[in-house]
């Protein structure tokens, strides 16, 4: 108990340091975002949230009209790969801000 080597660290703080190491090793640098790469990702964010939204009240509406089961599990996939598409877009588009190529 005598050793002060500072405050004990969180698992999370532990395998935060670890990934960072790891990164440094194999060349992965990170930077800081600027206030207009922060906005810009924002931006992002709320605009495929409203995306998601809409596509959530169009799914809605569209099932208030099918009852069979079939039509309705059909629906229920091309809903499934819209919020999939929409995400991976917004997932891309703010990884392309992060890496600074905007």
């Amino acid at each position: 108990m005598g050793d002060d080597k500072g405050p004990l660290k969180s698992a999370v703080e532990l395998a935060m340091e670890r990934l960072r190491k790891k990164d440094e090793e194999s060349g992965v640098t990170s930077r800081p975002l600027s206030e207009a790469d922060k906005a810009a990702i924002a931006e992002i964010r709320n605009f495929y949230e409203a995306k998601l939204a809409q596509e959530d009240v169009l799914h809605q509406s569209k099932l208030r009209t099918v009852f069979d089961p079939a039509e309705r599990d059909v629906l229920a996939g091309h809903f499934r790969r819209e919020r999939e598409r929409l995400a991976s877009e917004r997932d891309a588009k703010i990884e392309k801000i992060r890496r600074g190529e905007r």
